[in-house]
């Protein structure tokens, strides 16, 4: 039972590993990618299609005159590569280390006032704010999956102490 729950609690904070160095490897070519994006979006509404142009549009131009300002999603990038980084806690010792899982489900929720209100300030599309908030709804699924077998682990051990203890005195 304790190993099984341990794998399960692995596989769940590799994913979260797995996301947030995505995220954050995918946010440093952001001009190449929605070129790409762009260029094979036919399948997409037209709505999307026609934002996903005018972010393209924007990045490109922005980059070729101001090209500094990329340097902002240059951190981005790091700061979820340190993220990712920091989920390794609870990958060596996941009952010390709850607090990094806990950490992560208030972030996931937080996601969902940011994108509402920095969208809404933004002029970002609604779709596109729904979009945003999706990641923190599928990022809270292995979070919480792994918080609730971290809590099922520690009981484990709590009475796997609780028997040693017992076993000793007696």
């Amino acid at each position: 039972m304790r190993t099984h729950l341990q794998t399960q609690i692995r596989t769940c904070v590799i994913v979260i590993i797995a996301g947030l160095f995505i995220s954050g490897v995918t946010a440093f070519p952001l001009e190449t990618e929605l070129q790409w994006l762009v260029q094979h979006s036919s399948v997409l509404p037209v709505a999307m299609q026609q934002w996903l142009n005018t972010i393209y549009q924007a990045i490109r131009d922005t980059n070729e005159h101001y090209p500094y300002l990329s340097y902002g999603t240059d951190w981005l990038a790091f700061a979820h590569l340190v993220l990712a980084i920091l989920f390794v806690g609870p990958l060596k010792d996941p009952v010390r280390n709850i607090w990094v899982i806990q950490f992560g489900m208030i972030a996931s929720v937080l996601i969902v006032p940011l994108a509402f209100i920095a969208g809404h300030i933004r002029h970002i599309p609604f779709f596109w704010q729904l979009i945003d908030c999706s990641f923190g709804v599928i990022c809270s699924v292995p979070l919480l999956i792994c918080y609730y077998k971290i809590k099922r682990l520690a009981a484990l051990e709590a009475d796997r102490l609780q028997y040693v203890i017992n076993e000793v005195s007696n």
